[in-house]
């Protein structure tokens, strides 16, 4: 007699022999068409309770006519149907572009943008190009371009919710200043106040962008305001909040594809920025090496942000919410009494509104919204005033060193744009490159502080002109 103790796989296989069976049974039966039966209205409560005695009764709500037989190929067809790959190849679906005019969206193009996703994630996770941005940015790209999983669609889609309870107004840019001012050090800037021009210097790339996108109205397609100006024209700071701020203030519309261009140069820093700062300098300017700066008092760091904070609200109110969460967040990890919300900023509720943020910057990469041509030219646009702001950086930095005694280092120039601390890093990464020993990052860290404030001032005259 065979004893199933000595090969246990026996049972196993009679085990799956049965579900196998159950299965194909349950199967069979749920397709056998039977008739329904004629139900009087009277009669509905003793039907009802009599549906659930007899396995015969008719399906409540379909007592008139016969029930539809379903045959394995129609439902084979009709899972076929609602796959990734169906909607892919035959999805055809009318959308509204960020100007309100209509677009076919086909399912080759959410493909497209889900494709997209992917290299995002992978320049984030691969390649270490700012991936606490991008990673969640290509995520979010990838959620909301899949079909029929309705992420981003309102009211109840996740990444509708996130979009619009704080991308889509100042709600999360604001607690993103909080948190870059308390992770902040602005002593760098106060021992050497002559680098705040290299950060004012940064935002020539965001004025001279103005000029760009009225040219760019003689596009076919193209039709920018001037507020639609000003809030392309500011993705040169390469400040994600402060573009997302001024766009929610000036051209809610345009939120979307500054959102994405802005946060993308942001993290493709150390790609742009290099060729650029090595073309406009020479051997002998990136040698240049910077004294070591004087040590700065904690009364100067704790009485710099209530002056900047002051100067916002007497000389230029409109920038005050933004500059003003700034010093707040910088006031608390400087005065040192309240040690749990300085950690909470730089931690905990820094990080949770970065993911936030970027999955809901993510989600605005769709079809209608990024592949047009109006989009296309503000991602142009962007990148031109980023290069603009990195090179007139570089250029009054050595500019200046014609009237120094203790010269400028020209890469630190580069770092004006309101990156931070991306942009530090890589002045400083490029200058070891041809000096192992000279270390900028401390002397970059002042323009760059810098150049958060000036993003944050241009985008209050933005504001306070067009708001």
């Amino acid at each position: 007699m065979f004893e199933f103790r000595k090969d246990p796989a026996w049972v196993t296989k009679i085990c799956f022999i049965m579900l196998i069976g159950a299965a194909a049974l349950s199967l069979a039966l749920s397709f056998t068409p039977r008739a329904r039966a004629q139900t009087a209205p009277g009669e509905a409560a003793a039907k009802n309770e009599a549906s659930y005695l007899n396995p015969d009764a008719p399906i409540l709500g379909t007592e008139h006519g016969e029930i539809p037989s379903i045959s394995i190929p129609s439902f084979a067809r009709s899972i076929a149907e609602t796959t990734g790959l169906y909607a892919f190849i035959t999805d055809v679906k009318e959308m509204l572009t960020p100007g309100g005019a209509s677009t076919m969206v086909y399912g080759w193009q959410e493909l497209l943008m889900v494709i997209v996703g992917f290299v995002i994630v992978w320049l984030g996770a691969a390649k270490g190009f700012e991936p606490l941005l991008l990673i969640p940015i290509g995520f979010g790209t990838i959620f909301v371009n899949i079909p029929f999983a309705g992420m981003g669609e309102p009211p109840h889609g996740f990444l509708h919710i996130i979009y619009e309870s704080g991308v889509g107004n100042e709600f999360f840019p604001l607690f993103i200043f909080m948190g870059i001012g308390a992770m902040t050090d602005f002593g760098p800037l106060i021992a050497n106040p002559k680098t705040a021009l290299l950060g004012a210097a940064a935002q020539f790339g965001v004025f001279g962008t103005l000029f760009g996108v009225t040219a760019m109205n003689l596009i076919p397609g193209v039709n920018f305001t001037p507020k639609d100006a000003c809030a392309i024209s500011i993705i040169g700071g390469a400040d994600g909040p402060t573009t997302i701020y001024t766009a929610a203030k000036l051209a809610p519309k345009l939120i979307a594809t500054v959102a994405v261009a802005a946060y993308s140069y942001m993290a493709l820093v150390p790609l742009i920025q290099p060729p650029i700062m090595k073309a406009l300098t020479t051997k002998e300017e990136r040698l240049i090496r910077m004294k070591q700066l004087r040590p700065v008092s904690r009364v100067e760091k704790i009485l710099f942000p209530l002056i900047v904070f002051s100067l916002a609200i007497l000389l230029l109110p409109s920038a005050a919410p933004l500059i003003g969460c700034m010093m707040f967040g910088n006031f608390i990890k400087e005065c040192g009494v309240v040690e749990r919300l300085s950690k909470t900023l730089q931690n905990e509720l820094m990080n949770i509104v970065s993911i936030l943020l970027s999955l809901g910057v993510g989600s605005q990469m769709t079809p209608e919204k990024f592949l047009n041509p109006s989009s296309l030219s503000i991602v142009a646009l962007g990148l031109l005033a980023f290069c603009i702001a990195t090179g007139t950086g570089v250029m009054v930095a050595k500019f200046m060193n014609l009237f120094l005694k203790e010269k400028i280092n020209p890469l630190i120039g580069s770092a004006g744009v309101s990156a931070v601390p991306m942009a530090a890093r890589v002045s400083n990464k490029v200058g070891l490159e041809y000096d192992p020993g000279n270390f900028l990052l401390m002397h970059a860290m002042g323009p760059n502080v810098a150049g958060v404030i000036g993003t944050a001032i241009a985008a209050g005259v933005m504001i306070a002109s067009y708001g």
